[in-house]
């Protein structure tokens, strides 16, 4: 079940599967405490986290329309390829669709490519780097 959760419930897989293990603190975006972000996440039971995101209002460049951007997506490793992450991502759409915005964007893991795509995103950008992090695409999620 997909769930809105305050920002301590995504930091946990945060630092496990997108910082090495990193302290909590030090997996803290900037973009945290954004107006109209929030995080979401797919439990399995009660208190088992499979899933995590966060989503907040952010213009791509070059694109005026409203839209959101995406961060932090981590699945814990059991739970690799059991479609907790895609029915989160409809989750998401779902309800973003509801705040009138018109896509959906991220920074996707060159690793997560393929993810992404199943959830109809499409790759817009060359292949970068983000320094300690590695390598990147932006990709989009036309909602309309």
């Amino acid at each position: 079940m997909v769930k809105f959760v305050p920002l301590e419930k995504v930091l946990p897989l945060r630092s496990k599967m997108l910082r090495d293990g990193a302290p909590l603190e030090d997996c803290i975006f900037p973009t945290d405490k954004a107006e109209g972000i929030f995080h979401l996440a797919y439990y399995l039971g009660d208190t088992e986290v499979a899933t995590v995101a966060t989503f907040y209002p952010q213009h791509i460049e070059g694109r005026e329309a409203s839209g959101y951007q995406l961060r932090g997506m981590a699945t814990d490793t059991p739970y690799f390829g059991k479609g907790y992450g895609a029915l989160l991502i409809k989750y998401a759409v779902d309800y973003i669709k509801t705040a009138k915005a018109e896509y959906i964007w991220c920074n996707a893991r060159t690793s997560a490519v393929d993810f992404y795509k199943k959830q109809g995103f499409e790759i817009i950008s060359e292949e970068f780097e983000i320094p300690g992090v590695g390598p990147h695409y932006i990709m989009i999620l036309n909602l309309i």
